[in-house]
């Protein structure tokens, strides 16, 4: 089982199904929709560590790699 130290954010949204499609993340992102601990993030490839926590739309989810894989 691979290791993986980070996930990118528009993968992340799109693992956790909090979107549809990677252009439907890409979107949200860009236009200031997602908040990574508490900041608005407008870079899909923001690296994503264990103990982030992703916001968007009224949802919080607490990033967990290990959960992952």
């Amino acid at each position: 089982m691979p290791n993986i130290d980070y996930i990118k954010l528009d993968q992340f949204l799109k693992q956790t199904q909090a979107v549809g499609t990677g252009g439907q993340a890409k979107l949200m992102i860009q236009d200031g929709e997602v908040r990574v601990n508490g900041e608005t993030e407008v870079r899909r490839g923001r690296k994503l560590v264990t103990g982030d926590r992703v916001e968007l739309e009224g949802q919080s989810w607490l990033v967990n790699l290990a959960d992952l894989v």
